[in-house]
């Protein structure tokens, strides 16, 4: 398993994903519902989230393929997208989940865990980039295992998400969110540049 590869994946998701902060949200929607309740709700979420990424990760290219996009004009509009919500989580400006005014969805596993908060537009697009640059059986092996282990994260989090609300609280859910936000917006950069770089060369 290439561990370059693997790394630059596992870091890049555990950034857009964010299973701590996805874990504070989760908590909020389901508050007082009970513990089997949150546990179905955590494993349905997990799953369908996992189903679309890897979804994606497999036809997402063949489908821009078809629609004449080219993964270099991806690389660029990709990047702007998560340079987009980078800017937004570091500023903090983004629109948060209201828990109180989504208290009474019997089933928040699809929406809004899985789309749009664990698996939207950013996750996606981040996942169509990462297996068209992976070359090889092994590159996406490890793409595939970084999807499987930060929801694995993920689906933990949301397990214990009553302990982890106790320990960050909301300011520390504020600053780590504006940590990753740092981080995305220089991956979001990189693959600007490399889009450029691709596009200039074609």
């Amino acid at each position: 398993m290439p561990v370059e590869t693997f790394l630059h994946a596992l870091t890049s998701y555990f950034v857009i994903i964010d299973p701590l902060g996805a874990a504070v949200i989760f908590y909020a929607l389901t508050d007082g519902k009970g513990r089997t309740y949150r546990v179905n709700m955590a494993l349905k979420s997990i799953a369908v989230s996992t189903c679309i990424i890897l979804a994606f990760g497999f036809f997402g290219e063949s489908i821009l393929t078809r629609l004449g996009i080219s993964i270099e004009a991806l690389r660029v509009a990709g990047g702007l997208l998560l340079f987009y919500t980078a800017f937004h989580m570091i500023t903090g400006a983004e629109t948060k989940t209201d828990g109180e005014s989504l208290q009474g969805l019997t089933d928040i596993s699809v929406y809004p865990m899985s789309i749009p908060l664990l698996s939207g537009p950013g996750c996606l697009t981040l996942t169509i980039l990462l297996f068209s640059g992976a070359s090889g059986t092994a590159e996406v092996v490890s793409v595939m295992g970084s999807v499987l282990i930060i929801n694995g994260i993920t689906l933990a989090a949301f397990l214990f998400s009553d302990a982890i609300m106790k320990c960050i609280g909301s300011t520390g859910d504020d600053i780590i969110k504006r940590l990753f936000g740092v981080i995305l917006a220089a991956l979001a950069i990189q693959f600007i540049a490399d889009g450029i770089r691709q596009l200039a060369s074609i």
